[in-house]
């Protein structure tokens, strides 16, 4: 029985998985042509088109944004949710740096800075700095690009495996920043699972650290980054495994999936790690 067989004993409509390994796929379930609303999982595409004009000197990590808003914010603190802002609005919820706050308003804030740095429109910017690249035929990150993405588990595990076996997308400095936390010790609650007393976060991805529970699984390492989504979507990297996990369904986000998410890691990490 293959791993991602379980997938079809999931109380879902429609799903589809991959695991990925450094030379690609492992193993697919169902449609891998299906686009599904990542929902929060546009988060780290986004983030990769932030990171990749940084690189092209278009924007810099300690450049101040929104200086009117939470003066001392730079686009450092927006990626790893650490700007001050309020959740859903651009508003001052506490002094930067201070608490992780997970926003929705700071990541579409980020891909305004983008937009306004380059003087292209944000999904152009993510269609020509990483969709290009990467060879994503079905992916879009959507009006707001904290949440809005629509994606294929095809294009995904091209993401993935780029992610596990960089091939230039980023420079290895760059994407070590990216998977590593930033403003360490920062508390917050993690969506979903509670307050944490350290709320890990890299630049775009979070990262497990020492959280529990946690919808990955408990064999995956503290270094596991990813995202989950509202939309019923999820994907992580386990750099120590050197595997990735994608399952996107069309159900939202609730107890169904606090529950198969990490059974499914457990046995992905167990199967291929």
């Amino acid at each position: 029985m293959s791993v991602l067989d379980q997938l079809a004993g999931w109380p879902v409509p429609s799903a589809a998985a991959a695991v990925v390994g450094i030379n690609g796929l492992l193993e697919t379930y169902g449609d891998q042509d299906a686009r599904f609303a990542l929902a929060s999982v546009t988060k780290p595409l986004t983030a990769l088109a932030a990171l990749v004009a940084v690189e092209e000197g278009a924007i810099g990590l300690e450049d101040l944004v929104l200086p009117d808003v939470v003066a001392g914010a730079t686009v450092r603190h927006l990626l790893a949710h650490a700007s001050g802002l309020a959740a859903d609005r651009v508003v001052r919820a506490v002094a930067p740096g201070t608490r992780r706050i997970y926003s929705n308003a700071g990541i579409d804030a980020l891909g305004a800075v983008v937009a306004d740095a380059t003087d292209i429109e944000f999904e152009a910017y993510f269609s020509e700095a990483v969709a290009g690249p990467l060879r994503l035929v079905a992916t879009s990150v959507g009006t707001r690009p904290s949440r809005d993405g629509v994606a294929t588990v095809a294009d995904l595990a091209r993401v993935v495996t780029e992610l596990i076996a960089p091939t230039g997308l980023l420079h290895p400095d760059t994407l070590a920043a990216a998977t590593s936390v930033q403003f360490p010790g920062l508390p917050g609650v993690l969506p979903g699972y509670g307050p944490q007393a350290a709320n890990d976060w890299g630049l775009g991805v979070e990262i497990k650290g020492g959280k529990f529970p946690h919808w990955t699984g408990a064999t995956n390492s503290p270094a596991t980054y990813g995202h989950f989504g509202r939309s019923g979507t999820m994907l992580w990297i386990d750099p120590v495994a050197r595997l990735g996990l994608i399952a996107l369904t069309d159900r939202p986000f609730d107890a169904w999936s606090r529950s198969a998410w990490p059974t499914l890691s457990d046995d992905a990490v167990r199967a291929y790690a």
